[in-house]
């Protein structure tokens, strides 16, 4: 059996990167161990799913912050407490629909990860399918790559690419392009883990 890496994925919802990287994480040779799902939102599908999967959880609510002088840091303190008190070696961000602060990113620098669906450095930002359908690209995909405090920067670890073809909208695109991420995320992980 393989010496397992603890890993934290955090979610704000459905978490579909997420159930990808637990199941890969269910195989005996896989280099890492789920010890904790963490979501910014209570009502997160993902939540659900981490249970029935017997894997910790947490919530920690943004908004509970609001009142604090540097909201986003206070946030992030509160959730790095909760993904170190987990045992947790590196974080997998698979949804998470916040800007880390400086810190956050400081604190756990190359051993927090993420995946976007584009080909970066192309199409940052929230909606990376619309702009690259709006752009006429012929290919896009998704960047499994370590965070860094710009967003979606940082050293790409793998790359997918499929083909947009003149039939795709941004559904058909976003599927597609999903479909990758399932696939990468988990192999992007494995590398991370194995050079760790």
């Amino acid at each position: 059996m393989t010496k397992k890496t603890k890993i934290a994925i955090l979610i704000s919802g459905r978490g579909s990167n997420m159930q990808a990287l637990v199941q890969a994480c269910a195989d005996l040779n896989f280099p890492a161990e789920v010890v904790l799902v963490l979501s910014n939102k209570i009502d997160a599908v993902g939540l659900s799913f981490a249970r029935e999967k017997k894997i910790p959880t947490a919530f920690v609510d943004h908004k509970n912050f609001a009142a604090e002088k540097n909201p986003r840091e206070e946030f992030d303190k509160k959730m790095s407490a909760e993904i170190e008190k987990s045992g947790a070696e590196i974080i997998c961000l698979a949804g998470f629909m916040r800007l880390l602060s400086p810190w956050f990113v400081q604190r756990w620098f190359d051993r927090l990860i993420n995946i976007h669906p584009s080909l970066l450095p192309e199409f940052k930002g929230a909606d990376a399918v619309g702009d690259a359908i709006k752009a006429g690209a012929k290919k896009s995909g998704c960047t499994a790559h370590f965070v860094r405090e710009e967003m979606d920067s940082g050293p790409i670890i793998l790359q997918a690419e499929v083909e947009i073809l003149a039939s795709d909208n941004k559904e058909i695109l976003a599927a597609k392009i999903l479909k990758e991420e399932h696939r990468l995320y988990p192999e992007a992980l494995k590398i991370v883990c194995e050079q760790k």
